[in-house]
């Protein structure tokens, strides 16, 4: 009878320990199996949350089949207590070992809204942006300019959420003026800037901020950022160049910048600033007459006139001969490769073609059939406007 009884018993622990395994097995699939979103959504953990809640959350918009499973998972691999707060895109079919790993990595959130500071070179502007998850776009809900306008209700707003992301744009040719003056409109950040950093010595890109960063360690950030391109293109320039040094290397690459917003032309621009300099011909380029006259402090707004093209000053390649003494603008990357790598040509003379890029030529005859026309279309467009 006991011998019977103790059967039995083995018996049921058998089974019993073959359907746990079978439980953990199908748990274990589930929860790297591909989820039942269809369309991805934006996951916000707040502070203070928990592994239950989040599951909860996560089953009630139907990213995950069984809370349950999402749970014992993360307690399996020993992740629950590492839930980040913050706003988290979770994708369609995402698994539940996935959106375990995405809430529990940290790091900055991956959805939600985000203010954009764009530095421009004819002014900044902040931009509240929020990301739609179904498309993976954002979508913009207000912007303004920082210096002039009213603050809108939705930049207020998202600047009281503890999850929104700070971003800093800043532009290919501004300058280090700009730079500094729009820092300073920023309220997110915090600190002085003493000193205004070397034309040409920041490296335009899209820097992420957080609430409280001063404003001198970006300034530094961007500094390292252009020392390493700087150094990068130098070591990558071709030979036979007329430029001594990488300062030379910048300051032709500011002139570039300015020249033109064409990435296209870029190698044609700088081949024909090449060709001068080897020439001993004087580089005869407006954007260096204007930095004379603001020394980038401020956007002149208007043409040149002729006696500003004839006024010396230490920039005006009209008057100087060889390069200006400083940068003009902070280069972007793509005009210190053509700095370093021009286009093989032979053209000495570019002017505006009409259609937002140059005419180029290789004879003082054949540049000014180009100027002639584009004096033509300048005309045209005078007359259309009045």
């Amino acid at each position: 009878m006991w011998r019977s009884l103790a059967s039995n018993m083995l018996s049921v622990l058998v089974v019993g320990l073959f359907l746990l395994a079978g439980v953990v097995l199908w748990g274990q699939a589930q929860y790297s199996a591909q989820g039942p979103l269809e369309q991805a959504i934006c996951l916000r953990v707040e502070r203070g949350s928990n592994m239950a809640k989040v599951s909860r959350d996560l089953a009630d918009q139907g990213a995950v089949s069984s809370a349950a499973v999402f749970r014992m998972g993360a307690d399996y691999t020993e992740k629950s207590g590492k839930l980040k707060a913050g706003s988290f895109l979770v994708r369609e079919g995402a698994t539940m070992a996935e959106i375990v790993d995405q809430i529990t990595r940290g790091g900055a959130s991956t959805c939600g809204t985000e203010i954009v500071y764009r530095i421009g070179v004819t002014r900044t502007l902040a931009e509240v942006r929020e990301l739609d998850p179904a498309t993976n776009r954002f979508v913009e809900r207000a912007e303004f300019n920082p210096a002039e306008d009213e603050v809108p209700e939705a930049y207020t707003e998202m600047r009281a959420s503890p999850d929104t992301r700070y971003r800093i744009a800043m532009a290919e040719g501004v300058t280090s003026w700009q730079v500094v003056e729009a820092l300073r409109q920023m309220e997110v950040l915090s600190g002085e800037v003493r000193e205004v950093p070397k034309e040409g010595t920041l490296a335009p890109f899209s820097y992420e901020v957080t609430p409280g960063t001063e404003r001198s360690a970006v300034l530094v950030q961007m500094q390292e950022a252009q020392t390493l391109r700087i150094n990068a293109a130098w070591e990558s320039r071709q030979p036979d160049l007329p430029l001594e040094s990488p300062e030379e290397m910048l300051i032709l690459a500011s002139i570039i910048e300015k020249e033109t917003g064409q990435p296209e032309e870029r190698g044609q621009v700088a081949s024909v600033f090449v060709n001068r300099l080897k020439r001993g011909m004087r580089l005869q380029t407006d954007p260096t007459v204007i930095y004379g006259i603001t020394e980038g402090k401020y956007v002149l707004n208007r043409g040149l006139r002729q006696s500003e093209l004839r006024r010396a000053t230490k920039w005006n390649t009209y008057v100087i001969n060889g390069l200006p003494p400083t940068p003009i603008a902070n280069p972007g990357l793509a005009s210190l490769k053509a700095a370093v790598a021009p286009d093989d040509t032979d053209y000495i003379f570019f002017v505006a073609d009409g259609t937002g890029g140059h005419a180029f030529a290789r004879t003082l005859e054949e540049h000014n059939r180009n100027v002639a026309k584009w004096r033509r279309i300048e005309a045209e467009r005078a007359a259309s406007e009045n």
